[in-house]
């Protein structure tokens, strides 16, 4: 199939993590044009198709569009469907939120890879409604509900689902009915390297995203001040986390990919506290040959093998992992 006969569609592009390599991973096999509701492209410089041409939707000419664009959850239905891929035979979303729910004719083929359905629409709308207040959060009791109902609806426009773990694969069969592939993401594991130089530091490196809860992690080490933890990532939650730790946590922002590289392989172990829907930092830290201590549910029980290269945690709680980690400790 010729390259102007794909078209690629991924929800944003606003920066360089694990969904965004994937979309990298599929333009390589299959180029075609980007569609995406904003993008970046300053943040984008390290991906292969970084200077390709990238259609977005009218949010990229709202107010604050490329700082605050989640502001326009109400909006993401009306641009997502405002593209218009018919020219197309073959449509590949790479889908977290709405992407998959682009328009179609009958006779195009759509090909949704599934990073997970809509996670506060779906399966995380209780933790979101808690992070949100006064006006917000009534907006929010509105909108939810409706946004569920229209993604259910609107996902019959995939003819095939792919997912990316078999976490996600049972979430797609119980919010959409639909059957999936499992197909799990690219990870670079040749980048990493293990180290014969090892310190007593902690690691985790992650967006500072609410659903990541590097919150717990770091509130875990404010009980073990003689544990240092290192902190590597940036995200809304960078306040918060600055905020609450510890002289024995450090934060290390823009990192390069050299620098993590590099500091990665040379810690103690690494910690994972979300519920993930595959998880590729764990899957990095054990190429660099660090064990894992995380969170018992999501992506992470398909990667860690429990007593041989990690543990887990079973309660989403600082006590839950301060108990993991001296666990850890006992057998290390």
């Amino acid at each position: 199939m010729h390259a102007q006969k794909t078209a690629l569609i991924h929800d944003w592009l606003t920066c360089c993590a694990g969904a965004e390599r994937v979309v990298e991973a599929i333009w390589e096999i299959y180029p075609g044009p980007l569609h995406t509701l904003i993008s970046d492209p300053e943040k984008l410089s390290s991906l292969s198709f970084a200077k390709e041409k990238i259609y977005p939707s009218f949010i990229a000419k709202l107010p604050f569009a490329r700082k605050a664009f989640r502001n326009y959850l109400p909006l993401f239905p009306l641009a997502i469907q405002r593209f218009d891929l018919s020219d197309y035979r073959l449509i590949l979303s790479s889908s977290h939120a709405v992407a998959k729910n682009v328009k179609k004719r009958p006779d195009q083929l759509h090909i949704c890879y599934c990073h997970t359905p809509m996670r506060y629409a779906w399966d995380l709308y209780p933790t979101y409604l808690s992070h949100l207040k006064g006006a917000k959060k009534a907006l929010a009791r509105q909108l939810l509900p409706r946004l569920r109902k229209w993604d259910a609806k609107a996902s019959d426009r995939v003819d095939h689902f792919i997912a990316n773990s078999h976490f996600v694969a049972k979430r797609i069969q119980n919010n959409y009915g639909r059957e999936a592939t499992v197909i799990h993401p690219p990870v670079n594991t040749h980048l990493f390297l293990p180290s014969k130089e090892r310190t007593d530091s902690y690691i985790t490196f992650s967006r500072l995203v609410p659903y990541k809860r590097v919150d717990l992690i770091v509130e875990a080490f404010r009980k073990l001040p003689d544990r240092q933890l290192i902190v590597i990532g940036d995200g809304p939650e960078r306040r918060k986390i600055e905020a609450m730790a510890p002289k024995n946590v450090k934060l290390l922002y823009n990192v390069s990919d050299e620098l993590l590289h590099r500091e990665l392989p040379r810690a103690r172990a690494f910690l994972f506290a979300a519920e993930e829907d595959f998880g590729i930092a764990p899957v990095e830290a054990q190429a660099a040959g660090l064990p894992v201590i995380a969170y018992g549910k999501g992506g992470a029980l398909e990667t860690v093998l429990p007593g041989k290269t990690g543990l887990f945690f079973h309660e989403q709680t600082s006590e839950s992992l301060l108990n993991a980690i001296r666990t850890f400790e006992e057998i290390e």
